[in-house]
């Protein structure tokens, strides 16, 4: 047996081999230690604090497989993306994988070769994974965002409670929760829920000291983001809500000649985001302006600023948005940019996402007549999905529509994918029978035979432009000759450019009418709550924004921040001289206007310096070129 000596030195080793760090962070070591000493263990960290090495170090030191729950496909994928760069064996399984993958995942596993392997909590029911697993040594479970197992938050997910029903069938396997954001209420619930046996609890304060955390009402928000950039030479994201502002943004701000930013959401292709996350992640002054598809899992410590162009849906998603900023402990900034029409426009825009129940049950009428599923059935095969479709046939919004497709995938009622990714090809047709062909259909199967490897044995995922490449046809019409063959019945080709569809579940009415309808509503509802108290928080100026941010989550009696856009408003102007001084430094190197003296000074408030400016106009070291722009006079 390792002596603890030993074993404290290999602990140590095995960060600094394949995470290049020399100590632990906060409550990491003692985490480790409790997973370690097989014992239940419940984590409340903030973002940034290092939650995933709580147990992917372990994993590694332990025997068998950590078993990963985890609520979202990306953020699997991100995670086992990441896990393999450092060159550690992990997988994911998931309704995506074909069996001919799933079968060589659980056989590694098996062997004892995979590490960590990701799963959803709708597969801890799936009879292949149960099956599987009593053949694999699982060395202990870590449930990742727990706090989705809480009926009181946005991303509640029912399929957690799948959790405590295997743990009832292993009991000897030790559990670690882990979450960034839960109140105490959501604690509790996650220590009932999962059952978690006198558990060590590890909770640190929600106070980041680093970041300093401002508010502002605009009116032109392309023009404030431009002023709080032009002098930046720092690494940042941006937030904006839309796919479309997060493409005209970049464009303004490449147009004003701010040539270090790009724009990123789940509508690129799996090569362009990682092509954008790469630059970003390598450099030290890049700006990514994302939707929120982009963070999941970021590990990049030197993020100095996040700039939220609209406020987030959540103060939980806020927080760990801002979260991502100043990893490594230094100064950071969050700025918030919003206005009184925007919120009311985000009232109305989250009641029109919201279908009656009418509404809700005809878009999943509509799905399962148009590919003709019959009640109790499970087809097997993935269809491509044409959103427009619905919209022609329910009369209803692209919100709505969306909003269901997003619940149903999220309760794995249905695999359905909106993101740009590579195609699909199986074959039905055996190498034996190509001879018996249309001479044209033979020939273009044969071409596909010698270009993409695997398809005689199973479905595969390839790229039409590699195709093209290869055999010099281009891409529609290689999308032209695979839609041919399909309406054939030779093979089965799903256009990995458009919206796909894969049913998980046999079509049940009545669960669909009273159980999904009802839990879809409740989501909704706590959907509707928590943009409520996130516009409070955006609107509230009475009270320090950290301290807000902190009795949120349960934690009393914090004391101000001091440094927050509230803190700076309610101090007195007592930096007079300093400020002016500052200012005119500023002013002798260029003309500005009150925003990039904002800026240039560690961003005071605008009324803290517009004091200066006032005192500096009367006193004639300063003079207004115009209405906006302040100078030196030299007179």
């Amino acid at each position: 047996m390792i002596s603890p000596q030993d074993f404290q030195k290999l602990k140590y080793d095995t960060l600094k081999y394949f995470w290049g760090y020399t100590h632990f962070r906060d409550s990491q070591e003692e985490v480790i230690n409790s997973v370690i000493n097989e014992k239940d263990t419940l984590v409340l960290l903030p973002t940034g604090a290092g939650k995933s090495l709580c147990y992917q170090l372990p994993a590694l030191l332990k025997e068998g497989t950590c078993l990963v729950i985890s609520p979202l496909l990306a953020l699997m994928k991100d995670q086992v993306n990441q896990l393999k760069f450092r060159g550690i064996e992990a997988e994911y399984l998931s309704s995506e994988l074909d069996e001919y993958d799933a079968e060589a995942i659980y056989g590694r596993c098996k062997e004892g070769l995979t590490k960590l392997l990701y799963i959803s909590p709708e597969r801890l029911t799936n009879v292949q994974f149960l099956q599987n697993i009593q053949d694999i040594q699982i060395s202990f479970i870590a449930v990742d965002e727990a706090h989705c197992i809480s009926e009181w938050g946005q991303d509640f997910r029912p399929s957690y409670q799948n959790i405590k029903d295997f743990r009832k069938n292993n009991p000897e396997i030790p559990c670690l929760a882990l979450t960034a954001t839960a109140t105490p209420k959501v604690l509790d619930e996650i220590k009932n829920k999962l059952e978690l046996k006198a558990p060590s609890i590890f909770q640190k304060s929600f106070k980041r000291d680093n970041i300093r955390i401002f508010t502002e009402e605009v009116a032109d928000k392309f023009q404030r983001v431009f002023d709080i950039l032009k002098y930046n030479n720092d690494s940042g994201i941006i937030y904006v809500r839309t796919r479309k502002e997060a493409e005209l943004l970049a464009e303004f701000l490449k147009k004003n000649k701010l040539q270090n930013v790009d724009y990123f959401h789940a509508g690129l292709t799996a090569k362009e985001k990682n092509t954008k996350q790469n630059i970003w992640n390598n450099s030290d002054n890049h700006v990514l302006i994302s939707t929120n598809a982009f963070g999941m899992g970021i590990d990049k410590d030197n993020v100095r600023f996040v700039i939220h162009y609209s406020p987030a849906s959540s103060v939980e998603n806020y927080y760990q948005e801002i979260g991502r900023s100043g990893r490594d402990g230094k100064d950071s900034f969050a700025f918030m940019l919003w206005n009184k029409q925007e919120l009311l426009n985000f009232d109305q825009i989250l009641k029109n996402q919201i279908p009656n129940k009418a509404e809700f049950l005809k878009i999943i009428s509509y799905l399962y007549s148009i590919f003709q599923v019959a009640e109790f059935e499970l087809p097997e095969k993935t269809f491509q999905l044409n959103t427009a479709g619905i919209q022609n046939f329910t009369k209803l919004s692209k919100a709505k529509i969306n909003n269901v497709l997003g619940f149903l995938h999220n309760q794995e009622i249905i695999y359905y994918n909106d993101n740009k990714s590579l195609s699909s090809l199986e074959l039905f047709v055996r190498a034996d029978e190509i001879d018996q062909l249309p001479q044209k259909d033979a020939y273009f199967i044969e071409l596909l035979f010698r270009t993409i490897s695997g398809l005689t044995t199973h479905k595969v995922m390839f790229s039409e432009q590699q195709v093209s490449s290869k055999i010099e046809v281009s891409i529609p019409l290689i999308k032209e000759r695979l839609k041919e063959l399909q309406q054939k019945k030779y093979l089965e080709y799903i256009d990995g450019a458009l919206s796909s569809i894969k049913f998980l579940k046999p079509r049940d009415e009545r669960i669909i009418r009273n159980t999904y309808w009802k839990l879809f509503e409740h989501i909704q509802k706590n959907k509707i709550q928590k943009w409520e108290e996130m516009k409070f928080y955006v609107e509230n100026n009475g009270y320090c924004k950290m301290k807000l941010i902190l009795s949120y989550f349960g934690e009393k009696n914090s004391k101000n921040c001091g440094q927050c856009s509230v803190c700076e408003k309610n101090k007195q102007s007592i930096f007079g001289k300093n400020i002016s001084q500052q200012i005119l430094n500023v002013l002798g190197k260029k003309a500005a206007t009150i925003e990039e003296l904002s800026v240039q000074l560690s961003y005071h408030s605008k009324e803290n310096i517009l004091e200066n400016l006032i005192y500096l106009l009367d006193s004639g070291k300063i003079k207004m070129l115009n209405f906006r722009t302040y100078a030196l006079n030299n007179e």
